[in-house]
């Protein structure tokens, strides 16, 4: 889609995209060739945009993923994704609560489509750092306001990587309610997990820590690792429905990602002996509207 992609050059935006897309013009490629029979702007102006699109090959030559991520909107860098699927990682935290001085990470989960990664706290946290500046683009739920600068804060890294947050992304096409929320509305199911959340999570780190459970924790990774390998689904997902409103709906559409082999097993037994012991603590409350406890 990047291919076909106009409104990263100034002075072209959604309308005049469309524009050069009815008159023929589908790609950079179309453009250099002048296939257009009707050009869709002045003379002048058709040789600034072939100016623009032999720099914007030459930068994806180059590889220079952040050359488009900072040209293009925001709402449209759902765009980079295919080009760069191969340099990409999925990234969700899990943490104590949310944000308050004495809050910090519990775990990470990373996938890059086709390996998963684990950090714990006070195991392997310090391996993260190396891990993550492997990649230049990153998928998140929600990162730009939590991840990210959590990680930012807490580890001291700049995670400056080029940033599709899909919480955006869905809330575009109308899928709300939080990433367990579109996931439900999407079709994605978690079997044993349904139901944990965010909150979840920090009374498995507790159960962990107090009673040096192996199997809270796992329950843990097991919950934190699907986050991110259900964003690939929903990337996907949210990708294809972005394509409907372009002229790339048929040729563009990618396939459904081969499920991934979680490494851990969530433990009913201690994510039901966990819903008994603190349902009291537990309130119906909005995604968003989390009050997290503090580990004592």
């Amino acid at each position: 889609m990047l291919c076909n992609t106009f409104c990263h050059i100034p002075g072209i935006g959604l309308q005049s995209e469309q524009r050069i897309w009815a008159s023929g013009i589908h790609g950079w490629k179309d453009l250099l060739e002048n296939t257009s029979a009707r050009p869709p702007f002045s003379r002048n102006r058709m040789r600034s945009l072939q100016k623009h699109v032999e720099q914007s090959f030459e930068e994806l030559e180059q590889g220079r993923l952040h050359y488009f991520a900072e040209l293009l909107p925001g709402a449209h860098h759902w765009r980079l994704f295919a080009q760069f699927r191969h340099s990409i990682a999925y990234l969700d935290i899990e943490t104590t609560g949310m944000g308050d001085f004495n809050d910090h990470i519990t775990t990470i989960a990373l996938y890059d489509g086709k390996s998963i990664f684990h950090f714990v706290n006070g195991e392997n946290l310090g391996e993260f750092h190396d891990r993550i500046t492997n990649y230049e683009l990153l998928v998140t739920y929600n990162g730009k306001c939590f991840d990210l600068p959590f990680i930012r804060k807490s580890l001291g890294i700049p995670m400056d990587q080029a940033h599709i947050d899909l919480r955006y992304v869905l809330a575009g096409l109308g899928y709300r309610g939080g990433l367990k929320g579109c996931e439900k509305q999407l079709g994605i199911d978690r079997a044993e997990l349904d139901g944990v959340d965010g909150f979840f999570a920090v009374l498995l780190w507790r159960d962990y820590l107090r009673n040096n459970n192996q199997r809270a924790l796992e329950t843990l990774l097991a919950y934190n690792i699907e986050d991110v390998v259900n964003l690939e689904r929903l990337m996907i997902l949210a990708y294809n429905l972005k394509l409907q409103d372009t002229p790339f709906t048929a040729s563009h559409k990618l396939a459904p990602p081969e499920p991934a082999q979680v490494p851990f097993q969530a433990d009913t037994e201690v994510i039901e002996r966990i819903r008994r012991e603190y349902h009291y603590l537990i309130p119906p409350f909005a995604a968003g509207a989390i009050c997290f406890p503090q580990i004592r």
